[in-house]
């Protein structure tokens, strides 16, 4: 995909709809509003067929027309396309007619989902010309910026509360990132990032480049629809985290019925949060 074949238009805010320039930045000056990318989708729909997708490498790049790169991606060319696996027997469990797990904990190199947000970011980070990437992270995302910044040649650096295990950081470390222990809780360490991107121009994953971060979990539900033969299943139970995913999920959907990739019947998107 050359430069030309950029189908990003803006950053958006949310709330009130002002757009930005497709930069590191990630809240609106108005009323702090998260930003989110704007696509061509006219575009989009005249670039992008099934033939095309399915002609392409099984990783989450065979979609990257709706993915926020305006070049070729740089970063995880082996993430992705994970395992779509049929669970009879839990869903006879379940009283359910059909049901799938989607077993994205084989996804390279840190398995976790993270590695598709991250290789988006790093991606994106490139292409605006930082050499230094970050995170704040309380385990999986410090260790997939670590391992994918360590594949594309990038500095790393990882800020953790200082008071989490050794196990959640270990492979941080043998990827030689910088790890960075702050004394105080997750939120206190993401306002510290976000004061740190500012002061010296680094790419915070899930920071000032969380707009492009963000829409990395939208492979998984593109990689759903296809896996499923085009369809999009009637209900989708996605785990809550941050609540990103879920709702990236539900706009891959959305996007793929615009584009006439699917059909548009009714789904439904549900949140599932572990007790205790």
């Amino acid at each position: 995909m050359s430069k030309d074949q950029n189908f990003m238009k803006a950053l958006k805010c949310r709330e009130c709809g002002r757009e930005y320039p497709l930069e590191a930045t990630h809240v609106c000056e108005f009323d702090f509003g998260p930003l989110e990318v704007v696509y061509d989708y006219d575009r989009i729909k005249k670039a992008l067929t099934k033939k095309l997708i399915e002609s392409r490498p099984q990783t989450m790049w065979r979609y990257r027309e709706l993915l926020p790169v305006a070049g070729e991606p740089t970063v995880g060319f082996q993430v992705g396309y994970t395992p779509l696996v049929k669970a009879d027997r839990l869903a006879k469990r379940l009283g359910i007619r059909e049901l799938w797990v989607k077993n994205d904990t084989v996804n390279y190199p840190t398995l976790s989902f993270k590695d598709r947000v991250v290789s988006v970011a790093l991606s994106r980070s490139r292409e605006l010309g930082f050499k230094t990437v970050a995170c704040a992270s309380t385990g999986n995302l410090a260790n997939s910026v670590a391992a994918n910044a360590a594949s594309a040649g990038l500095e790393a650096y990882v800020f953790i509360p200082s008071d989490l295990e050794h196990s959640k950081i270990v492979n941080s470390l043998v990827y030689a990132a910088n790890v960075v222990g702050i004394k105080g809780h997750y939120d206190e360490v993401n306002r510290l990032c976000a004061e740190i991107a500012g002061k010296y121009g680094w790419a915070f994953v899930n920071v000032n480049m969380r707009p492009y971060y963000a829409e990395g979990s939208k492979s998984m539900g593109y990689e759903i629809a296809e896996q499923l033969g085009w369809k999009v299943p009637q209900h989708t139970v996605i785990p809550m985290a941050s609540g990103s995913l879920l709702t990236k999920v539900h706009k891959a959907y959305q996007e793929f019925a615009k584009l006439g990739l699917v059909k548009e019947t009714p789904w439904h998107v549900h949140g599932a949060q572990a007790t205790g």
